[in-house]
């Protein structure tokens, strides 16, 4: 665990110019006592760290100094070679970066742990896009990807229901979902701006401008896309139907509907009567879309309200009960 956290303190003070005891603490979540006692465990041990008195002072190494990754566990450097994602860096043109990055990393691990990537590659791959998607990137994908590398303003062409639109966006962020790219973009600029999110293979043209945009330091792309993705979904779903469900019923229910609309039956389940059945009310698009999302579950499910949804259900078990029928 120490050997760990000194290891950690030297990185710290590899990618910051200089740490207080007090900024050390918190990161490392230990007491500024025990961050002196390490800073004299890695003087003895021949680190060159010295500490700067004054206003602006702190823990320093000496410039230029940088450690080799030897600290890192065996565990550690599997998953280090997981986190590349080449499919997805590959579609945004970085495929090469990725492998650049991945062979410099690689020589500088010890030779205990060379057979890192090898062992993540057996064992793992990321296959993102869904069965039935369709294959390759969206054209313009690596056109956005480069704009938001360098924050440049791009004039937007998107294919929306009603016809093309074209907008002056800048492009904040990409995010594959699902094995869709979307891309996160502010338009209407800093002041009063908004972001909004796009489908990225609807995008029909993007012209960068050559100007660069102020990007706002405090946006959080993942807080940003969770919230609009919550946002979606409670839009989409916004009906309730009330059913009733067996054991079986409440375990397939996460296969027959959205996982937020799964997790809000859950919530909201009664306790069960003597069979094991519960009532439950279900966020759903609507009542068409509910019919043929509740069919999956067979007679596993029962729809109690509103009272046309539960008439269209008898509806068609009576049709499937006639197709059945034996003749």
């Amino acid at each position: 665990m120490r050997a760990a956290r000194l290891i950690s303190m030297v990185l710290l003070l590899q990618s910051r110019e200089a740490m207080t005891a007090a900024e050390l603490a918190r990161e490392l979540e230990v007491s500024e006592r025990t961050v002196y006692r390490d800073m004299e465990a890695l003087s003895a041990a021949g680190v060159p760290v010295y500490a700067e008195q004054g206003r602006r002072g702190g823990y320093r190494l000496v410039g230029g100094y940088r450690t080799r990754l030897t600290g890192l566990t065996r565990e550690e450097a599997e998953a280090l070679f997981l986190s590349g994602l080449p499919g997805p860096a590959g579609d945004m043109g970085r495929g090469d970066a990725v492998a650049a990055a991945e062979l410099k990393v690689l020589a500088a691990l010890p030779a205990s742990l060379r057979d890192a990537p090898a062992r993540a590659g057996q064992r793992f791959h990321l296959d993102a896009p869904g069965w039935f998607g369709e294959s390759g990137p969206p054209p313009l994908l690596r056109d956005l990807a480069r704009a938001v590398w360098a924050d440049e303003t791009v004039e937007l062409r998107y294919r929306r229901r009603d016809g093309e639109v074209a907008r002056t966006a800048e492009p904040y962020g990409l995010v594959l979902k699902n094995g869709t790219w979307y891309l996160v973009a502010r338009v209407g600029g800093a002041d009063g701006g908004t972001h909004r999110t796009y489908r990225v293979d609807r995008v029909t043209g993007v012209l960068p401008s050559g100007e660069r945009f102020d990007r706002d330091d405090g946006f959080d792309l993942a807080a940003h896309w969770r919230e609009r993705a919550d946002a979606f979904l409670r839009s989409m779903l916004r009906e309730e139907i009330t059913i009733r469900l067996s054991p079986a019923g409440m375990r397939l229910l996460r296969y027959a509907v959205e996982p937020y609309a799964a997790e809000r039956a859950a919530a909201d389940a009664g306790d069960p009567d003597a069979d094991g059945w519960v009532v439950t009310t279900l966020p759903v698009e609507s009542a068409v879309v509910a019919a043929s999302e509740l069919m999956r579950l067979g007679a596993e499910a029962e729809v109690l309200a509103p009272p046309e949804l539960r008439t269209a259900m008898a509806d068609r078990a009576a049709r499937l009960a006639k197709l059945y029928a034996p003749s």
